[in-house]
């Protein structure tokens, strides 16, 4: 197979305010279908597909950069990763740049700057705990008036004029919505600024904005008094509070009773990942995180509703409509990381699909919340951390199959060569194993000399925020995910409040710089939702030099690993996309088309680095483009966009 390498030099780009022809956004274009990529997720659905077709299987091979676009010295800082992925309509690009998330129009063509929009939050940037470029922005229109919705990393909501840029006078103050306001738990004196903001892009649907709200990362809470994560509507047009929806609930409301303890105090339970929903039924889908303390909980016992789970509710009122928790008391810091997938199948089931952090794709009639496969209650391990509660059973789905491994045993140790295997069996000496699911973390000082627990899926997944996509004319899901064992691990935190924190004292083992666990450590997995059924599944990388030189495998054959990394995936009419994505040794700035119904690879780009953002796809005047943001290491984040010669 050729890979065809693409080397160019980087244009100079003018940058300024430019008022841009009212033709632009005249022009007929409100969905993927006529060529545009106007939401994040592609569309309401978060199915991330495109049915374009001008780049196909006999012709992907000579996709070549059509413009590339630098985010180098767009802000106080280099943004060096931006996750962020633009959405296009009628030949504009709106996306986030630059580490203090400016807003930009780019011309979808040429990768011209139009216009630009620069928040300055001073100290409200400076203690923000969700800075950075973001993951997008969203885009509203009625008529001749258009804007762009986005939060600053302060967590203020900002409408922008879509064809100049500027702040919409008739939207809350001056065009700005505080975030701050009508918190819960954000009052704590030893903090000028709640502990919340968000990354991914608001969500707009009939004429509703609805904001999620993220906390600080790393499982360490600053307190066990955090910021509660409510879910807020605001009217699109004024800015107005329309719903305020409780993830942790209050007396009297539904959920009350699963919080034995600790309602009054624990926050988090927000939503970080972006949203997805139904216009017709006027339902939003909140995939929610779990509760303070990530992997503590022991001043919240009890079930803990609606943490780690799906909420559905009606988006013009904020009533919930069904709801299902997938972790009773999440400890494993596996809340739901990526937006429901809503789909009418062939097989005529109209569904909504969670893929999640424990390698699990949770499916819904999404008209009752029935699931469409059953889902059994089974008893799961429990622990011995002092004051830690532990639910007795877990929900387990019957259907799809887990897409990545659950649990970690010797069984899953690499043994490429007996030497190999014995120093995986040492190196995990002193740590306790995982082989049933749901085990829960440990002590880094237990009573019986163990130093945490050996965790899989990590708490990064299984799959994560780069989503899955899905092909609405076959039901065919594809799912990447990755295989990387995590250490559990608590002890006090002195700068905390809370009893245990995950420990950054304890790091997983390896055997000289290999992974423990057997690969592969990356994979895209087919699944048919019409049967459950799983089609193939392919590494989503070669074998990184790292290990096929590695001086212990010298004359052994590795088979293709892939690697664990947040891979993009990108799906239209005839091909899927992946990109190797950032985040693990030995991820190459490759992008791959491959055969949808066989795994194959059809073609191998090499990009200028590594796919950051996720990858996606419109057409403009007759030529389709696939952009993306690219980056990593010490090269500033890019937008380029590829297209036919």
């Amino acid at each position: 197979m050729e890979i065809k390498k693409i080397k160019f030099s980087l244009p100079v780009l003018t940058i300024a305010l430019i008022a841009y022809a009212s033709a632009a956004l005249s022009q007929p274009g409100s969905s993927v279908y006529d060529g545009d990529w106007p939401v994040y997720t592609a569309n309401f659905a978060g199915q991330r597909y495109s049915p374009l077709d001008q780049i196909n299987a006999e012709n992907v091979g000579d996709l070549e950069i059509a413009w590339r676009f630098s985010t180098e010295n767009f802000g106080p800082s280099t943004d060096f990763n931006n996750p962020s992925t633009p959405i296009e309509v009628d030949g504009i690009l709106y996306a986030n740049i630059a580490s203090t998330r400016n807003v930009a129009a780019i011309d979808a063509s040429t990768g011209q700057v139009l216009w630009l929009w620069r928040y300055e939050e001073g100290d409200r940037f400076d203690q923000a705990p969700r800075k950075g470029p973001g993951r997008g922005v969203a885009f509203w229109r009625d008529g001749n008036n258009s804007r762009v919705i986005d939060v600053s990393p302060g967590y203020q909501l900002i409408s922008l004029d879509a064809k100049t840029g500027i702040p919409d006078p008739n939207f809350g103050d001056s065009g700005i919505v505080d975030l701050y306001l009508g918190l819960r738990n954000a009052d704590d004196p030893r903090y000028p600024y709640p502990d919340i903001g968000i990354s991914a892009p608001p969500f707009v649907m009939n004429d509703v904005i609805v904001v999620g709200a993220a906390h600080r990362t790393g499982g360490r809470p600053r307190s066990k008094f955090n910021t509660k994560g409510d879910i807020r509507g605001f009217d699109v047009r004024t800015g107005e509070l329309l719903w305020t929806f409780h993830t942790i609930p209050e007396f009297g409301e539904v959920g009350y009773e699963s919080w034995l303890t600790g309602n009054d105090i624990t926050g988090n339970s927000g939503v970080w990942a972006p949203m997805s929903g139904d216009p017709e039924l006027g339902h939003v889908y909140l995939p929610i995180e779990d509760p303070t303390g990530d992997y503590y909980g022991g001043d919240r016992h009890g079930d803990n509703l609606f943490s780690s789970g799906l909420v559905v509710l009606d988006i013009q009122t904020g009533e919930r409509q069904w709801h299902q928790q997938f972790i009773h008391h999440d400890i494993w810091d596996w809340d739901v990381p990526s937006p429901p997938i809503v789909a009418d199948l062939p097989n005529g089931r109209k569904v909504v699909m969670s893929v999640t952090k424990q390698a699990w794709v949770y499916t819904f009639d999404r008209l009752t919340g029935e699931p469409v496969w059953p889902i059994v209650e089974k008893p799961v391990p429990v622990g011995d951390v002092p004051g830690e509660w532990y639910s007795p059973t877990q929900p387990f789905p019957t259907r799809p199959a887990p897409f990545d491994r659950q649990g970690f045993s010797e069984e899953d140790l690499i043994d490429w060569t007996p030497e190999v295997r014995a120093l995986a069996l040492e190196a995990i000496e002193g740590f306790r194993l995982s082989p049933e699911f749901f085990t829960p973390p440990s002590l880094a000082e237990s009573s019986d000399g163990t130093r945490g627990l050996l965790s899989l899926p990590s708490s990064t997944g299984g799959s994560n925020w780069e989503s899955s996509a899905l092909d609405p004319e076959t039901g065919i899901l594809y799912v990447p995910s990755r295989t990387q064992v995590q250490v559990l691990s608590l002890a006090k935190n002195p700068d905390s409040d809370i009893d245990f924190s995950q420990s950054f004292g304890v790091r997983a083992p390896r055997v000289q710089g290999l992974d423990i666990v057997k690969p592969p450590y990356g994979r895209i997995t087919a699944i048919d939702m019409n049967s459950g059924d799983h089609l193939w599944h392919i590494a989503n990388a070669d074998t990184p030099d790292r290990i096929t030189n590695h001086p212990l495998l010298q004359g052994v054959d590795i088979p293709r690993t892939g690697v664990p990394t947040r891979a993009g995936v990108l799906l239209t009419k005839t091909l899927l996309f992946v990109g190797e994505g950032t985040g693990a040794a030995g991820a190459s700035p490759i992008f791959r088309a491959v055969d949808k119904e066989t795994g194959k690879i059809l073609a191998e780009i090499e990009l200028p680095s590594n796919q950051t953002g996720l990858p996606f796809t419109y057409e403009h005047e007759g030529v389709q483009y696939v952009a993306m943001f690219v980056g990593g290491g010490a090269t500033p984040a890019e937008l380029i966009a590829l297209a036919l010669p």
